[in-house]
């Protein structure tokens, strides 16, 4: 199913700030059936398969995700080491008649995977291998490897990495599938850009559960559904059980030159303003210089592309205003390049940072800091996330209406908004080359808010759901793609999209998230899942018959 891509500021802050910001290991095999022969990269036995049912001391222990406000009841958890477990376990689900959802790494913004109708919970963490397939000339990631894992074995192993997300907990099944993106995607494009292949277990129409491979070869008869991997969200055509990752026009059979080389260093500059001499003025003049240098220099192949900026706001009760940016600190001119944006975000605005540091660091040091995904701490696991992409910077009414809402006395310590730097790469992909539809965009915008007791649901979802219609007032509450807006990021998973309660726009949360993409996902849906097998709150739909 479709989880939290990143929460990638990559800010050296905690989740708080960020939704508010040693190769495969081998597994001693648990459960009650029989170990499966070891996947080539983990040299190690498999776990599962193992299934537990209410009243089982691990059913507790095992049924939430990362986000706290959604629990389900499901018959039983399904724990799957394997590509063959996994197809067994759809195909018990089909076979009785069950509802399945699938989880790898957990950090779904909606409820999608705890959906009172899921019977079969799916849980993919074991499958975590990473390695190198040679066959193939691709790394080989499997659903459940978390990217901090990720990012740790192919630089160890190769030198390299993938553009993805800052929050190492994340897991890699729904944050490729929905698209991936992070630190370095204005660099090097979104992560599915770089996505040779998948393995996904489908369900034929006579209840067939099967395992495919579909790749991006162009004489592949199963590249559709490769298609539908690369931005067209978890959850909605199969299980994804293998992703093989190599560069578009990469060549040879050096693994070290087959996805972008890893940074060494890390140049991050952060500064810190307080709340209690912020106006409007100042906020929206931060806002506004932002929002125009990415407009500026967020083209393919600019100069500047390299750097990714955040611009962190909390609400007034949260205290500060924070920027962040960083930059491989081995490219040329990379110091003067921060400083020169920094300059230009800053200027005409009369504040004084409370915090303003410099720093540079191991660039893998930065993307498995333990903890940065988790929400503020591990008490504060209940959050809303809402999210649009933006083609310039934010209009005039609409920068007023975050300044009111970060002002307003309904706001909490641990909610706030997030301008994130995007374009650049992710620009030089035609819009239909992948299911990823937003290509002409230059940064993502992120309305957050996170809490801890059950019984302050009410007031937080409230406030963010307020905040966000009032800042896209102009086109029915949600941002309907025009000249601004250019809708949301499936990854970025709110329901609320498809509510009328909160959508007056007239537009659909599937033109929302794919836009012009969306019947070619539904005809990819027909082929690959006619029984509608894997559905959820935003799933796609089949087409309608006739």
């Amino acid at each position: 199913m479709p989880e939290a891509s990143d929460g990638s500021t990559g800010a050296g802050v905690s989740r708080r700030g960020v939704l508010a910001g040693a190769g495969a290991a081998a597994v001693t095999m648990l459960g009650t059936g029989k170990a499966e022969a070891a996947s080539a990269e983990s040299g190690g036995a498999v776990l599962g398969p193992v299934t537990v049912r209410p009243g089982d001391i691990r059913y507790d222990n095992l049924l939430r995700g990362n986000n706290f406000r959604f629990v389900g009841r499901p018959d039983e958890i399904r724990v799957a080491g394997s590509t063959e477990q996994v197809a067994r376990a759809v195909q018990d689900a089909v076979r009785t008649g069950r509802r399945v959802a699938v989880r790898s790494g957990g950090h779904c913004f909606e409820n999608l995977t705890a959906d009172p109708a899921v019977r079969m919970l799916l849980d993919l963490s074991p499958m975590d291998a990473v390695g190198y397939d040679a066959d193939r000339r691709a790394f080989s990631v499997q659903p459940g490897a978390t990217l901090g894992h990720v990012y740790r074995t192919l630089l160890t192993g190769w030198g390299v990495t993938i553009p993805g997300g800052s929050c190492p907990e994340v897991g890699a099944g729904g944050h490729f599938a929905g698209g991936g993106y992070g630190a370095l995607s204005r660099r090097y494009g979104s992560v599915v850009d770089h996505l040779y292949g998948v393995e996904v277990v489908v369900v034929d129409r006579d209840g067939t559960a099967r395992a495919v491979v579909a790749t991006r070869e162009p004489d592949d008869p199963n590249r559709d559904l490769w298609w539908a991997h690369t931005g067209g969200g978890g959850g909605n055509f199969g299980v994804v059980t293998r992703y093989w990752l190599r560069s578009s026009g990469a060549t040879g059979t050096d693994p070290s030159r087959l996805l972008p080389p890893a940074p060494g260093r890390m140049l991050q500059h952060v500064a810190i303003w307080s709340w209690e001499h912020m106006t409007e003025q100042a906020l929206t003049g931060l806002m506004r210089n932002f929002g125009k240098w990415h407009e500026r220099n967020s083209a393919p192949g600019s100069p500047h592309a390299g750097l990714y900026g955040i611009l962190l706001i909390s609400h007034r009760a949260g205290g500060t205003v924070t920027l962040v940016s960083q930059i491989d600190a081995d490219l040329p001119g990379a110091d003067g390049m921060v400083t020169d944006f920094v300059s230009e975000v800053t200027a005409g605005v009369d504040l004084t940072p409370a915090l303003d540091l410099r720093r540079t660091m191991p660039w893998l040091h930065r993307m498995t800091w333990p903890g940065s995904g988790e929400p503020g701490d591990v008490i504060n696991r209940r959050y809303k996330i809402k999210a649009a992409y933006l083609r310039r910077s934010l209009t005039g009414p609409q920068l007023a209406a975050v300044y009111r809402n970060l002002t307003n006395s309904t706001g909490g310590p641990d909610s706030g908004m997030l301008l994130i730097g995007y374009g650049g790469q992710v620009r030089a992909v035609a819009p239909g080359a992948t299911a990823i539809a937003q290509r002409d965009v230059v940064m993502k915008a992120v309305y957050q808010t996170i809490w801890r007791d059950e019984a302050d649901d009410a007031a937080n979802l409230a406030w963010v759901r307020k905040f966000y219609r009032d800042v896209y007032a102009g086109t029915g509450g949600v941002p309907v793609p025009g000249k601004v807006n250019d809708g949301s990021y499936i990854n970025y998973a709110d329901a609320d999209l498809a509510d009328p309660a909160w959508n007056t726009s007239g537009v659909p949360a599937h033109t929302l998230y794919y836009k012009d993409n969306y019947p070619r996902l539904q005809r990819v849906k027909a082929r690959w899942d006619p029984r509608n097998v894997f559905r959820h709150a935003l799933a796609i739909e089949p087409p309608r018959a006739g």
